[in-house]
């Protein structure tokens, strides 16, 4: 059981699964005090025209102060504004106004009611130029930030309200409308956003409109899928609005799966081994570029991680900066954006001798124990031998990854990879579509496990189990003959 849940929320959590609607997670979740409130800029648009009675309208303002009561109020939270309106319209509190939810409720208990006509498309309008503009406290328009408008209204209104609401909700404003009593039912589903199901309701009278109360604190529920256990994160849950993401614990590593942890070490040595002739061409080149920074943003770099080097060649070989100058992927990225293109030939095979004799000694700056990983991109053929050096690489441990483009030759690329190929060799035929290769070169310094290894260590525990098992029964019959001995001489 979660820690700190009551046993029947628990059981709830569990056997709603993976198959529970959002509501009745929220609602579980609600329960158990899980829940907290997307950031949302929330304004309420409540009529006040002479229909609705003074006692009435104490029961909208009851209305909203519990709603307020179960958001997470802030300004890094959710925002709350009030408009009051009848013929005219009366901005009561703006979305900067108050930061706690005491302030607001108090500040909604003082409202008072304007008695006069029934002005919706006016109040619409307001809300869409003013309560949400940045003037009042709204946010800049943001996938991260709600914009939400609920409307309480119990008459036809005496202006248009179709095109204003349109208007609204292109915006980006989610409307909701709810009705009282004789409202006009065609009035709301004009405001409201799709579906309607979920943004329209109706209450015969204000004496029950308390009861949406739960409806809209869990419209604006988002329940914390870590607290519930509803992820599949192996070591560690992180929760985001509406989500979550996977982490590990100290000296574990984040898979690729996104969820499991792996506890080989992240510590690596990474060195870029570029082709600068002058086929590949200054625009192309550029391009290049950009593909090692793609590479560069996948890695953990730090002083304990990931260290980078790099090297470019043509006819001769240049190192541009050894592994550990930079230890951050800002200053490393700059350093990359900054390299020169070289022209002039193509010695690969020159290359990776320097790789093999150079990039990977303490003196360049390679850390003892830590895994070696070279990336090599050509986009032609070699203008020296490859084979010495590139068998050399992979005799001394390193990893080899191989990158092609345009002209490289197959057969030179499958020479310098490691096995198994599919995972180390790539080639495309355009400079273009090289970040589709960033997207797939995962730099795995992890060994993988054998299965040989596990099946040969399940046989030995076999047979110390069965030699033991022997011994025990020797023991057992030494231990009966000596016991008859004993008796023999007593």
């Amino acid at each position: 059981m979660k820690p700190g849940l009551p046993s029947c929320v628990c059981l709830l959590l569990c056997l709603l699964g993976a198959h529970a609607t959002a509501e009745l997670r929220n609602a579980a979740a609600m329960a158990a005090g899980l829940c907290h409130t997307r950031p949302t800029d929330l304004v309420f648009i409540v009529d006040s025209s002479r229909s609705v009675r003074p006692s009435e309208f104490e029961q909208v303002k009851v209305f909203l102060a519990k709603v307020i009561e179960g958001l997470n109020v802030g300004p890094n939270a959710t925002r709350v504004g009030v408009v009051n309106y009848a013929s005219r319209v009366k901005n009561e509190v703006s979305l900067k106004t108050h930061r706690t939810k005491a302030a607001l409720v108090k500040a909604v208990t003082k409202i008072e009611p304007l008695s006069t006509g029934t002005m919706t498309g006016l109040a619409i309008q307001f809300a869409l130029n003013v309560a949400f503009s940045e003037a009042e406290g709204a946010r800049v328009r943001s996938p991260d930030i709600s914009k939400v408008a609920i409307i309480v209204t119990d008459g036809r209104p005496q202006d248009n309200v179709r095109d204003v609401a349109v208007k609204a909700r292109e915006s980006g404003i989610e409307m909701f409308a709810i009705g009282v009593g004789r409202v006009d039912m065609n009035t709301l589903k004009q405001i409201a956003s799709e579906p309607l199901d979920d943004h329209v309701d109706y209450v015969e009278s204000y004496s029950v409109i308390e009861k949406l109360t739960k409806k809209f604190q869990e419209a604006f529920c988002v329940s914390d899928l870590c607290a519930t256990g509803d992820h599949d994160c192996e070591q560690v849950c992180v929760s985001t609005p509406g989500s979550y993401k996977c982490a590990c614990k100290d000296g574990f590593t984040l898979m690729e799966d996104g969820r499991s942890c792996s506890a080989c070490s992240a510590a690596t040595d990474v060195v870029f081994l570029i082709d600068g002739s002058k086929s590949v061409r200054p625009e192309n080149f550029e391009l290049v570029k950009k593909w090692i920074n793609q590479i560069v943003d996948k890695l953990d770099v730090a002083e304990s991680k990931a260290h980078v080097g790099l090297v470019q060649y043509s006819s001769a070989v240049r190192q541009e900066f050894p592994l550990g100058r930079f230890n951050n992927k800002k200053d490393l990225k700059d350093a990359v954006k900054k390299m020169d293109y070289m022209e002039r030939g193509t010695m690969t095979g020159q290359a990776l001798r320097y790789l093999v004799e150079n990039s990977f000694t303490i003196s360049q700056g390679a850390r003892p124990g830590v895994s070696k990983v070279g990336i090599v991109f050509t986009d032609g053929r070699s203008q020296d031998y490859i084979g010495d050096a590139a068998k050399k690489a992979k005799e001394h441990g390193f990893k080899m990854y191989a990158v092609g483009v345009g002209n490289a030759v197959e057969d030179e690329l499958r020479e310098i990879a490691s096995e198994p190929l599919a995972e180390h060799y790539f080639y495309t035929a355009d400079f273009k579509t090289m970040n589709q290769i960033a997207k797939k070169l995962h730099v795995n310094i992890c060994e993988e496990e054998n299965p040989c290894e596990c099946e040969s260590i399940v046989k030995f525990q076999k047979k110390v189990e069965d030699a033991l098992q022997a011994l025990t029964k020797k023991l057992e019959g030494v231990a009966k003959r000596i016991a008859a001995l004993e008796n023999k001489i007593v």
